[in-house]
């Protein structure tokens, strides 16, 4: 039997940094509660964007597109994780067991079910919306896994260069748009799906040493260099991806978004006193430790929970009203209980998967097996997040970068990549090369 978040609770050490667990937990649940709410289900059952609907409600996404602290925590722990382990292979599957595991069960089932579904014809209306959706946030699994991959080489420039490092990808981001933009360059925005987001993640480094001094500056630095961006450039008011919109500030990232995170970095920084405190009470701190516990399990399976929420509406004949209407936003509330509630019971079927596991004896076998391995499940995860389930059988491809990618493909790409890092693993564990 594992042990229980009472437990671990009380055996904390007084050196972990609480607060950062904190904002790994509250970033995801903002995540999973924009999405209930972004998604707007009228009443012919076609799922849109409530940010499209009220374009108004776009600055909203200013203050809860949190992925940045999720990212900027991350490089605080895979620093520390890094110095515990050196050697690549085993700090890879230490990193990714309680992420890996649970997505390629997620992947399996929902796979399974596709492949049932479409066999049987029974795969339109709001099934093959979900079909397409439900994979959707394994993008964010995917910039992830490029994190752990380049942690070791980063945090060796951040060690010898501190925050000259962050600048050189900054840098980089700074070059990427400017090409894009002013030169038309193909494909040159792709490059700051790393630029961008590494950088986010190198703030993380700076912050396990203690080197994010000035949060206030942080903070207004990014805060007057996404609004004079959005004001002047051609990035759009909104940091989360719109439908239909010519530049998106999120898929590729943009110079905007670092900014944005600059800004967000900053100003959770800021309340990291009042927040050290909240989380140093008993109770509050074994609720955190809970969550931690399964919170990629409840990302995982947030939006089939709010599909399955919208599917029993509709298959009950109860009637959605028009989204952004006063009748729709006095369903929001029951929406959302209902959703958590069905989350919940997936969590409760699905969370072993993410359980821990005994870590491996550390040594430097197995470093290039981990290294293929983590490069094929980043670009099967990315793919699958971009297909999606729906046409599994037709050979529905989407372009992943430059290159068309199936379902299937990406699969299996995920599959093999993730057994590399496992095999990868025990081999450095157990010595045998």
């Amino acid at each position: 039997m594992g042990i229980s978040a009472r437990e671990l609770a009380a055996a904390t050490p007084a050196s972990r940094d609480r607060y950062i667990d904190l904002l790994r937990v509250a970033s995801l649940a903002v995540v999973v509660l924009g999405h209930w709410l972004m998604a707007a289900v009228g009443p012919d059952g076609q799922i849109g964007n409530l940010l499209a609907v009220v374009p108004e409600l776009q600055l909203v996404t200013w203050v809860f597109q949190v992925m940045p602290v999720f990212f900027f925590v991350g490089g605080f722990s895979h620093a520390l994780a890094h110095r515990s382990r050196p050697a690549y292979a085993s700090f890879l599957r230490a990193r990714l067991q309680r992420l890996l595991r649970p997505t390629m069960v997620f992947v399996a089932v929902w796979g399974a079910a596709a492949l049932v579904l479409q066999l049987a014809g029974a795969d339109g209306g709001l099934t093959g919306v979900a079909l397409r959706l439900v994979t959707q946030p394994l993008w964010f699994i995917g910039i992830y896994l490029a994190m752990v991959a380049f942690t070791p080489p980063l945090l060796r420039l951040h060690e010898r260069w501190g925050w000259g490092a962050f600048a050189v990808l900054a840098g980089g981001a700074v070059a990427v748009d400017v090409l894009r933009f002013a030169a038309d360059v193909p494909f040159v925005e792709f490059l700051n799906f790393a630029f961008v987001w590494l950088a986010v993640h190198q703030l993380g480094f700076l912050r396990a040493d203690g080197m994010l001094r000035r949060p206030a500056l942080l903070a207004g630095a990014g805060l007057v260099g996404a609004a004079a961006l959005v004001a002047l450039g051609p990035y759009p008011l909104s940091m989360v991806g719109m439908p239909g919109e010519k530049v998106s500030n999120m898929a590729p990232p943009t110079l905007a978004l670092l900014c944005h995170g600059l800004w967000l970095v900053g100003a959770v920084e800021l309340l990291r006193g009042p927040g050290a405190r909240l989380v140093a009470r008993a109770g509050v701190w074994r609720t955190v430790v809970a969550a931690n516990g399964i919170a990629m399990t409840a990302f995982l399976w947030h939006l089939t929970a709010m599909l399955g929420v919208y599917g029993v509406m509709l298959g009950s004949g109860v009637a959605l009203p028009a989204p952004a209407s006063g009748a729709w936003w006095a369903q929001v509330p029951l929406r959302i209980a209902a959703a958590a509630v069905l989350t919940a019971l997936l969590v409760a079927v699905f969370r072993r998967f993410e359980a821990p596991v005994p870590a491996a004896p550390a040594t430097d076998a197995g470093g290039p097996l981990a290294a293929l391995g983590i490069a094929l499940a980043l670009l099967g995860v990315l793919g699958l997040s971009m297909t999606g389930f729906a046409g599994l059988l037709s050979g529905h491809s989407a372009t992943l970068i430059a290159v068309p990618v199936t379902a299937p493909a990406a699969v299996g790409l995920a599959l093999a990549g993730w057994l590399l890092v496992e095999r990868a693993g025990r081999r450095s564990g157990d010595g045998r090369r």
